[in-house]
């Protein structure tokens, strides 16, 4: 069993760290080896009813709600703890979810620890209250004042693939404006989200039951989040269908609902770009964390006449980053995070050739040395030959698999870009700035890269459009996201 310094994995319940009530636990394993690195509690139905109990009595009871200076205090004390725990927490994403170092300055840990910090900032200055002057609707003299309040007891449910991002990108607006919340990770990768929780308890003056994370293994157990009619916000990242089971599960209480779903993002490059240098961005994005992200361009589409010129440049790309340890400090592309992933993506692998396609590299299982043997390893693989009507460029696949695709011009580029029930990001370049701005203008997705411009920032606001979601995370419509309006009116 890999050593790690972190504790054991343990629930926050009410300003408890506790074990699971029924005491059964499951196994956590690090995806580079497929080795048990430890256990989680096994949450069960009585925990996760105490969790909303708790941030339903802390929300309804306590000042958190309403004492900013205190949220500040609290939050400044979160962040402070990160940064001095933060060795510890990349060796844990690295264990747990086979994340490279690579990634740590980014999504991995250092922005979602720099968007806690932000969004803070934000807390000390924003106007919750906002004059609207006075008017005389149906001839009453009336001065109207705009109030913004916290939505209530929000459910937090965070995926696998970079979870302290989406973590804290729920939690940390949420409890800035002034919500309390419980925190349900995926079960894959649960003990990033119990040391969040360990961190809290230990090091920050967060009032009992102002933050929960409960971690059952079963959905029928978490599913209890998305109908409770304590809690008022189910805040969910993870894939479509998920989603709309969400979605129809919280219509019954109406609950607000933030949906961050999936993706199957287009690069495209147009006539007058550095066809080489656009293609090989592409691939080398689309090996990051073994394209473990949704908002990663799996799609690359480009000119017609360099289609052979793109792919091969893309297959080089790739072929020379390979699949690596993520200890390795030159890993880009470490493992798919579970034995079932990695089944998923070898089924696609199949279903590419099935469908006419052919790989410029990779299409198998990466064969590992030594302890490497047992983790989940896929090739970064080009595909070529297909079009975009083939399910290898309609389906979010989650692995390191690129398709790249044809155009007959920027028209063309727009309407194939578009051919999606997804919408969440994409890229255009262009030798004209002009001109890729004019392509991207028409790209119905929430984020675009134009130009090797990059919008991932804890200032600027995320999410998708179509079946990518609902809703916008990170930037001040992510934190505002978590508030409801009131308007009150008295007499002038």
């Amino acid at each position: 069993m890999t050593t790690l310094s972190t504790p054991a994995a343990q629930q926050l319940v009410d300003g408890k760290l506790v074990p699971a009530s029924g005491g059964a636990t499951y196994p956590i394993l690090n995806p580079a080896t497929g080795q048990e690195i430890g256990h989680a509690p096994d949450a069960t139905a009585a925990d996760v009813d105490a969790a909303i109990a708790a941030a339903r009595r802390a929300f309804d009871e306590t000042a958190w709600s309403t004492d900013r200076e205190l949220r500040v205090r609290c939050l400044r004390q979160l962040h402070r703890a990160l940064l001095e725990h933060a060795d510890d927490f990349r060796a844990l994403t690295r264990a747990e979810v086979g994340m490279p170092d690579f990634m740590m300055g980014a999504a991995g840990f250092d922005v979602p620890v720099e968007g806690l910090r932000w969004v803070t900032d934000l807390l000390e200055s924003y106007a919750f209250e906002s004059d609207l002057g006075v008017a005389e609707p149906m001839g009453i003299p009336s001065r109207r004042t705009v109030r913004r309040e916290p939505v209530g007891v929000v459910a937090a449910i965070t995926p696998w693939n970079v979870p302290t991002q989406i973590n804290l990108a729920k939690v940390g607006p949420a409890l800035a404006a002034g919500c309390t919340v419980v925190l349900k990770p995926a079960p894959d990768t649960p003990w990033v989200a119990c040391e969040l929780g360990r961190l809290v308890a230990e090091h920050t003056d967060i009032p009992p039951g102002v933050f929960n994370v409960v971690t059952p293994r079963a959905n029928d157990v978490a599913a209890q989040l998305t109908s409770d009619p304590r809690v008022d916000m189910v805040s969910f990242t993870g894939s479509t269908a998920t989603g709309k089971a969400i979605m129809a599960a919280a219509a019954p209480t109406l609950k607000k609902v933030f949906l961050e779903l999936g993706g199957k993002s287009a690069a495209i490059v147009l006539d007058d770009a550095d066809v080489a240098s656009a293609a090989g961005a592409t691939a080398f994005a689309a090996c990051i964390h073994a394209g473990q992200g949704c908002a990663i361009t799996t799609r690359l589409v480009v000119p017609r006449e360099r289609y052979d010129e793109a792919v091969q440049v893309a297959a080089a790309t790739m072929a020379s980053i390979g699949a690596k340890d993520p200890a390795d400090p030159g890993a880009i592309c470490g493992p798919v995070i579970s034995q079932i992933q990695r089944d998923r993506v070898e089924s696609y692998l199949r279903l590419a050739e099935e469908e006419g396609g052919t790989f410029a590299t990779g299409g198998r299982v990466a064969e590992m040395d030594g302890d490497l043997a047992g983790g989940y390893w896929i090739e970064p693989t080009v595909v070529a030959g297909l079009d975009n009507s083939s399910r290898l460029a309609q389906e979010e696949i989650f692995g390191p698999v690129l398709v790249v695709i044809p155009h007959d011009g920027d028209d063309d580029a727009v309407r194939i870009a578009n051919d999606s029930a997804y919408g969440l990001s994409g890229s255009v370049d262009s030798g004209s700035l002009e001109r890729a701005r004019a392509v991207a203008a028409r790209i119905r997705t929430g984020t675009l890269a134009v130009n090797g411009g990059v919008w991932f920032s804890p200032d600027a606001p995320f999410g998708g459009y179509k079946q990518s979601g609902i809703g916008r995370e990170m930037g001040v419509a992510g934190f505002e996201e978590y508030l409801e309006t009131k308007t009150i009116a008295e007499p002038a």
